[in-house]
């Protein structure tokens, strides 16, 4: 008589437990990976003539390999000259808090910091800015400027304090010579980039603290 075959459930709940482990272990990295992408924001508008509106926040595409150039220290430079608009409107107003300056291999950068949030903004490139309040003319000192326009912000405390009063820019900088505050009325602030040139610059925002950042090309 043939003997009938008998199973043997206790060989086949390791490989169960196993293949469970394994499907937890990659579920988890999946995880940390999309926490660890950068959550920067860049808009980019049309070109000088005109200007166009993004959501506001949109964090743009970012590819793995942008993410570790950045991360090294190897980022690319600005290549459009693109007028800039981001609205946000129907909030309480930001409080900028400072403005700082670096210099790298291509470019320049400026980064605005805020508290209560990141407003909305408009960048492009002008040939002339008026004061904001008064309307008189500022003096560009015969330099390309990039004005950029933050609304709802104030540049100072609710006492009348001011908060940053425009530059000195350090002489390590290659494009950009100064940078001057054109007004702080009514919920808008505006500041002038004064550059040797028009050259291509992008903007993005950060969180941790609240902040954009301005790269201007060399």
């Amino acid at each position: 008589m043939t003997p009938t075959p008998v199973s043997r459930p206790g060989r086949a709940w390791p490989l169960r437990v196993a293949v469970l482990i394994c499907c937890l272990t990659q579920a988890a990295c999946g995880v940390q990976n999309g926490a660890a992408q950068d959550t920067g924001a860049q808009v980019t508008g049309t070109p000088d003539t005109g200007t166009t509106s993004s959501a506001p926040g949109t964090p743009a595409p970012r590819t793995p390999g942008e993410t570790a150039r950045e991360t090294a220290g190897q980022v690319p430079a600005p290549t459009s000259t693109a007028a800039v608009e981001v609205p946000r409107d129907g909030r309480e107003p930001a409080l900028l808090t400072g403005v700082r300056y670096g210099h790298h291999d291509t470019f320049d950068r400026v980064v605005i910091d805020f508290r209560d949030g990141t407003p909305g903004y408009t960048a492009r490139w002008v040939n002339k800015v008026l004061q904001e309040g008064s309307g008189d003319p500022v003096d560009l000192h015969g330099r390309a400027c990039l004005h950029l326009v933050l609304t709802p912000a104030d540049a100072h405390t609710g006492q009348g304090v001011p908060t940053w009063t425009g530059g000195p820019v350090p002489a390590s900088l290659t494009t950009i010579k100064d940078v001057v505050k054109t007004g702080d009325f009514e919920g808008r602030v505006g500041i002038a980039l004064l550059a040797t040139e028009r050259r291509p610059f992008r903007i993005r925002e950060y969180t941790g603290p609240d902040r954009l950042v301005i790269d201007v090309a060399h």
